[in-house]
């Protein structure tokens, strides 16, 4: 291969077998879709259990003398609670420029071991964020790249019961905290979340035993194998922001959405990495706002959009854009002034050139049914 050929992750074997048309995402050749095609792939999550390829995904471990220390260098760096986590327990966060931009979107989870963080981060800005890490990681707090894992996310309403017949465990896993299990003989770190909206499971396991537990997972009829295009649309109906779609260095986690994520201790004390902006725009307001929007004809928006208000004045662009078949129509997120973002604002659409109507709408488009 050459030095700029994609990357292959452990499964790309099992994608060329299984029929899957594969393309370049993030520096590595991934499964766009299988032979049966997105809607049915998203449609088979949305029903049964669907079985994705997250290897590309940065896995990696900070580990100190305590547990405090590990937690305080990392709440440093992104504004959620880390102090606050119980052993298992996992929390979604970011990591912000000074300007409060944001650098990456991440999964922290509170390790079993003490003095250990588990942190996942996105595949096209693992290099960054692990760069990120060792210039602003104080002495005695070491990080450690895990490239010797895969992960596999298993997604649907039908995902504990095809999980559970291999380890029963997985039943008592709670939403967004992880177990150490075994699933066929094979060594599984298990959390229970997900991108989907559905209840569903994310499984850790070495490169080496990552095809076996593939093929044995699929083995359930319940199970099918789905690529990035219906992942991408599942994730847009479900209202989830894409790094480098409805995230960027120049977008805070205020104006995303995602006030959420940050904890009153935080926002009252700061002390992490972009707080003035964010304690700015939590005081007054952000200038734009991340909204849903409904095109009323069948075309969709693509990526890029501008959106008008309708007496023809931009206020705004599509980040995602597409087809959502569970409402069985076009989907978008975007930015809008805030003045214009309450739901129900009747926009227009740019679409080469011709303006077409649509309504900004609340997110998610379809109610997220995690198992709380």
């Amino acid at each position: 291969m050459s030095e700029n050929a994609p990357k292959r992750t452990s499964l790309h074997g099992e994608h060329v077998k299984l029929g899957a048309r594969m393309a370049p995402f993030a520096g590595y050749d991934m499964p766009v879709q299988y032979p049966s095609g997105i809607i049915a792939e998203h449609n088979w999550t949305r029903g049964n259990a669907g079985l994705f390829d997250v290897c590309h995904m940065g896995q990696c471990l900070l580990e100190g003398r305590s547990f405090e220390a590990v937690a305080t260098a990392m709440e440093a760096l992104v504004p959620a609670d880390v102090l606050g986590l119980k052993p298992r327990q996992q929390r979604y966060s970011q990591f912000l420029n000074e300007d409060g931009g944001t650098l990456d979107d991440l999964m922290i989870t509170r390790h079993a071991r003490d003095g250990t963080l588990y942190a996942v981060v996105n595949a096209g800005r693992k290099e960054h964020d692990y760069a990120w890490m060792q210039k602003h990681l104080p002495a005695g707090v070491a990080l450690t790249r895990r490239d010797d894992l895969s992960l596999v996310a298993l997604q649907g309403p039908k995902a504990e019961e095809a999980l559970a017949k291999l380890a029963p465990a997985v039943k008592d896993i709670a939403f967004m905290h992880y177990a150490d299990v075994e699933i066929g003989g094979i060594s599984a770190q298990v959390s229970r979340s997900g991108y989907t909206g559905e209840d569903g499971f994310e499984i850790s396991v070495a490169n080496a035993d990552a095809p076996k537990l593939w093929s044995l997972l699929l083995s359930d009829p319940l199970v099918r194998p789905v690529g990035l295009g219906a992942r991408d649309s599942l994730r847009l109906e479900g209202g989830f922001c894409l790094y480098g779609h409805e995230l960027d260095e120049t977008i805070s986690p205020v104006e995303a959405g995602l006030a959420w994520s940050i904890p009153k201790r935080r926002r009252a004390q700061g002390g992490f990495t972009g707080w003035a902006r964010v304690q700015e725009e939590l005081s007054h307001g952000a200038a734009k706002k991340r909204v849903g929007i409904r095109p009323e004809g069948r075309a969709p928006a693509r990526d890029g959009t501008v959106i008008t208000d309708r007496s023809g004045r931009a206020i705004g662009k599509i980040t995602s854009g597409g087809f959502g078949p569970s409402v069985n129509g076009p989907v978008a997120m975007g930015y809008v002034e805030t003045a214009s973002a309450a739901p129900g604002t009747k926009i227009n659409l740019l679409v080469r050139g011709t303006p077409l109507p649509a309504a900004i709408v609340s997110l998610p488009f379809i109610p997220n049914r995690f198992k709380r």
